[in-house]
């Protein structure tokens, strides 16, 4: 893929964007105030999904490997 049809693709993205927000109907202003914050709140879920859910499956790990009888770290650093 050359320059022209990736700048080109990258184009029908953005419009695709418009169409499915509505935003082509808005005025300059108020684009711009909806791409603030819809790029804001994206931020903060891609930001919480980064600090959040590696703790959670850590702590769903540790939950059903004891329901399922795996040893405990302190366990299987003394048997080491």
């Amino acid at each position: 893929m050359d320059i022209k049809h990736a700048k080109d693709y990258l184009y029908w993205l953005y419009f695709q964007y418009l169409l499915i927000t509505c935003c082509y109907v808005l005025e300059p202003w108020e684009q711009s105030m909806f791409h603030t914050i819809f790029i804001t709140v994206f931020a903060m879920v891609v930001y919480t999904g980064y600090v959040f859910v590696p703790i959670h499956i850590h702590l769903a790990f540790e939950f059903f490997s004891q329901i399922f009888g795996g040893q405990h770290e302190s366990t299987v650093a003394i048997m080491n």
